[in-house]
């Protein structure tokens, strides 16, 4: 997931959701008296406009007004503990511990994807 794609998401459901506000337009708004942003810079980052780049102390505002993490850092944890899993395992036996670690990869990966999907980072 990009930061640009994680800010949408965080805009669009927890900065200010489907019922702060009852048009597209407002919910913008309220986004841009919260974060204190112009309205076309929060409307850029709302659409996903391929033009904007988001920056480290846009994401950190973010990240303070919503209580999200942006998920690269929790990714980053699950990489190395699978890692870590790797080198314990695959010493003794790969032709086992191979089928058991794509296993726990496939589990990590697919519980990682349902939790970004729900927004409960």
């Amino acid at each position: 997931m990009t930061e640009l794609t994680w800010a949408r998401n965080a805009l669009q459901n927890h900065v200010a959701p489907i019922g702060s506000a009852q048009t597209v337009k407002a919910r913008i708004r309220l986004s841009a008296r919260r974060l204190k942003w112009k309205f076309s810079r929060v409307a850029a980052v709302w659409y996903a406009d391929e033009r904007v780049s988001m920056k480290p102390r846009e994401l950190r505002q973010i990240e303070e007004i919503t209580g999200l993490e942006y998920g690269r850092q929790e990714l980053r944890a699950v990489e190395d503990l699978i890692s870590n899993a790797d080198a314990l395992l695959m010493g003794n036996d790969p032709d086992f511990y191979g089928a058991f670690v794509a296993g726990m990869r496939a589990f990590a990966s697919a519980f990682h994807s349902a939790r970004a999907s729900r927004g409960d980072e």
